[in-house]
């Protein structure tokens, strides 16, 4: 016996969720817009090639928080008779998308630096100024997007506030760079090539990370024990659970389907066993806002048949709230 297949309506608090992260998203994409811009028309003028690989990395941000604004778009779709786990594996997808995005834009800018280290030229001290205010920018988005992320589960969000992060880290080393190229340029001289060539490596890293944890959604990696151990407890507050044989839980977007086997006493007719399941269900949803949808399986409870009275007063017990 099952209960909880599919729901045809998505919960309004995921709705509301997704339309935060949406406009954090859209927020984003015009200042990184701005950012890139200006970095690197400036980093252009003053022959920096770390300011115009920072960037370019802007750039790289302006793309990902557009896919991370479609992909929130299109999870927040209600589910249908072709989706009825909903469409949240789209904004898994657009998490995916950002760590790939940012992999390249990594390669991309290591090879670069590293193609101009023979280039040895002077930047210009105007060049740091775009690096204060882009330093305080990042450092606003990235705590921002990631405390709403975690707060709303969002993986694509998420991976766009690491991606702030990374810049963040760019920024400080081509404000480094730089500043080693202005104070000695005879000893220092390379120091602003170099420094475009670490901002690759760094955001090569994130990527990979963003990349692997990503996957492991797409591939239904059970969520942590932490987590996995707040369903029993709230399973068995409903009178005539007796026990949990097994339980399993996937990511489908920024939440979990579980998928529990759920133990009654065979005594019960189909009836009551169904109550229970349905309101195991309810419970585990309403308690529990990491979790989307249950699907509850009803199996025997292999303890002794011959209970006693207290078995005998727990079935009595379901049949009169039923009545």
């Amino acid at each position: 016996m099952e209960s909880g297949l599919c729901s045809n309506r998505m919960p309004s608090g995921v709705l509301g969720s997704e339309r935060i992260g949406r406009r954090l998203a859209l927020l984003s994409t015009a200042i990184g817009t701005l950012l890139a811009i200006v970095n690197i028309a400036v980093g252009l003028l003053a022959h920096s090639t770390a300011l115009v690989s920072d960037g370019f990395e802007n750039g790289a941000d302006v793309i990902s928080s557009g896919i991370v604004f479609f992909g929130l778009l299109l999870a927040s779709r209600p589910p249908d008779q072709n989706h009825p786990y909903g469409h949240g594996r789209y904004e898994t997808l657009a998490g995916l998308a950002v760590g790939g995005l940012l992999l390249l834009t990594g390669v991309g800018i290591f090879w670069r630096s590293f193609e101009t280290l023979d280039r040895l030229q002077t930047p210009q001290m105007f060049a740091l100024y775009p690096l204060y205010v882009a330093a305080v920018v990042k450092m606003v988005l990235a705590v921002a997007k990631k405390r709403v992320g975690r707060r709303i589960g969002s993986s694509a969000l998420e991976a766009d506030a690491w991606h702030d992060i990374t810049d963040l880290l760019s920024t400080a080393v081509a404000f480094c760079a730089i500043g080693l190229a202005l104070l000695n340029p005879i000893r220092f001289g390379a120091a602003d090539h170099v420094g475009g060539m670490l901002i690759g490596l760094i955001v090569v890293f994130v990527a990979v990370r963003l990349v692997w944890n990503t996957v492991a959604y797409l591939t239904d990696t059970m969520p942590g024990h932490e987590l996995m151990e707040q369903i029993r407890p709230v399973a068995l507050t409903i009178p005539g659970a007796m026990d949990i044989e097994k339980c399993y839980a996937r990511r489908t977007g920024m939440k979990y389907h579980v998928d529990l086997h759920l133990e009654v006493d065979p005594e019960l007719t189909v009836q009551q066993s169904h109550s229970i399941a349905e309101q195991v269900r309810i419970a585990i949803r309403g308690r529990l806002s990491w979790v989307a949808d249950v699907l509850v399986h009803v199996e025997p409870w292999p303890g002794p048949k011959a209970a006693s009275a207290a078995s005998t007063s727990q079935r009595d017990r379901i049949h009169s709230q039923e009545q």
